[in-house]
This record gives structure tokens, C-alpha cells and sequence, in this order.
């Protein structure tokens, strides 16, 4: 059953949830604030301005009950998937008005909704870019060193020369100054996605790309096809959650900001 409530819908977001997490399991139904997270991250999602609609995206049955009684659309999709893209794209295939697409992880439940509106408003403003994203600045060694913190770089124009687990740039010659330097010498990005609907259909037909495959990064297999990437530039990161220690660090951050 697909139940997607937005036939005319043009800019839409979707939310790829799916329920097996090896580090939080079951994390999209946890709801220690009083509601899932999965409903924190859609309620956000709606406060984007430039959105015309919210969709979330599962082939969990549980996942669609509970998103369904707090009033989000749902699409099910097929578990076979390999991919929260893929799961993207396949919703976007039954909304045939929709041309511009975000992609907003459903482990966000603190999600800055100006920023899904800063993506759409980034992709309209270059009709020939397929894809944006966003980064934020790195201000700690500890962050630039970090693989699980993915890095970019870009040009002058906003578009992405490379992603990588590795620092980039990298110093020949270190300094504590480059940390503090302006403009950013350095740039986390964010996973958090906006598409043109021709390239995201095009993207998750092609198979994973050679540097893809190493980096584990399918970004790269949009700049390795050619394709423009922008990237804009935000203060900070929203804080997702994939450990039980984030989890108990966003209940805590929500209760408080509650009493």
C-alpha cells in the first residue's frame, strides 16, 4: 500500500526511514521525549518554508503505522533498496509533479528547517546544477582528522571539487592558524541532499563509481559522471543521532528546552 497525499506537489521533501540500525536499533521508533524520533524529524522537516510537501519513505510496516497516526504521508517501498536514495527515488517515481527533490535523513530530529529551505533556494539559483548540499566550517583538529567526518572542498562558484574521509585540503606545512582562518580553510559536509529529479532517477540507475567505491562516499559518483555539484555553506551541523549516547543527548536537549 502507498499512500502519497501530494499528486501536484513540486518541491518535496523526503525521508528515507528505515528500521534496522546496528548501533541504535530501532532508533526511528524511540520515544522517550514522548513521541518517535522519526515525528520530531518530520515535524521539522514541515517547518520548511520553500517545501510544498513532506513524504516519508519505508518498507517497514511498523515504521508506516506509527508515522501514519501522527499525520505524515507515507511511501512504501521495496526492501530491496541498497540505499536511503534509492529509497528516495523510488518515492519520487510515484509523484509526478515533483521536480525538485530533498533528501533528509530520518535520524535528524534537530534539523534546521531553514536549511532544507537554503538547499532548494541554492538549487534554483543554477539551473545547470543537478544536485546541492550543504557544509559547515571545521574549527577542530580533531574534526579534520576524523574519517567518520566526511570533508569537502569547492570552487569559487559553489561547486564541489572533491568529498573525501581524508582532511582537504591537505597542509603540507601545518599551522593551528588554518583552523581559525577566514574564509574556512576547511568544511564538514552535511548529509543532507537536493536533486533535480532527472539526475536523481539518472544517479541510482548507474552502478557505484571506482573513487565511490573507496571512499564509500555515493556523492562521488555525481562528480565522477561530470555532474555540477553545489555546496552552501551553513554556521553549524544539525545534530543527528546514531548512538545511544546521542539519543539520550537529544532526550536530554528536548526535555529541557520543554520545561
Amino acid at each position: 500500500m502507498t499512500t502519497v497525499l501530494h499528486p501536484t506537489a513540486r518541491r518535496v521533501v523526503v525521508i528515507p526511514a528505515r528500521r534496522h540500525s546496528t548501533r541504535l536499533p530501532d532508533k526511528m521508533l524511540l520515544s522517550a521525549t514522548g513521541q518517535p524520533m522519526l515525528q520530531h524529524t518530520y515535524e521539522a522537516a514541515c517547518g520548511a518554508l520553500r517545501a510544498d510537501a513532506v513524504v516519508i519513505a519505508t518498507d517497514d510496516a511498523e515504521i508506516a503505522a506509527v508515522a501514519r497516526r501522527f499525520g505524515a504521508p507515507v511511501a512504501m517501498t521495496s526492501p530491496a533498496c541498497p540505499s536511503g536514495t534509492d529509497r528516495v527515488a523510488e518515492t519520487v517515481r510515484r509523484l509526478p509533479a515533483a521536480d525538485l527533490i530533498v533528501n533528509v535523513q530520518g535520524d535528524e530530529p534537530e534539523i534546521d528547517p531553514a536549511h532544507i529551505d537554503a538547499l532548494i533556494a541554492l538549487l534554483e539559483s543554477d539551473a545547470a546544477a543537478g544536485m546541492a548540499t550543504l557544509a559547515t566550517p571545521i574549527r577542530t583538529r580533531a574534526m579534520l582528522d576524523d574519517p567518520a567526518c566526511v570533508k569537502v572542498t569547492f570552487d569559487e562558484r559553489g561547486r564541489a571539487l572533491y568529498f573525501s574521509r581524508s582532511p582537504i585540503p591537505y597542509p603540507r606545512e601545518w599551522s593551528d592558524g588554518l583552523l581559525s582562518a577566514e574564509p574556512p580553510s576547511f568544511h564538514q559536509h552535511l548529509g543532507i541532499y537536493a536533486y533535480r529529479r532527472e539526475l536523481l532517477l539518472r544517479m541510482t540507475a548507474l552502478p557505484p563509481s571506482r573513487l565511490e567505491k573507496i571512499e564509500r562516499l555515493e556523492q562521488l559518483r555525481v562528480l565522477e559522471a561530470g555532474e555540477p555539484l553545489l555546496v552552501g555553506v551553513v554556521a553549524a551541523a544539525a545534530r543527528g543521532v546514531d548512538t545511544p549516547a546521542d539519543y539520550a543527548a537529544f532526550v536530554a536537549r528536548r526535555l529541557a528546552a520543554s520545561s
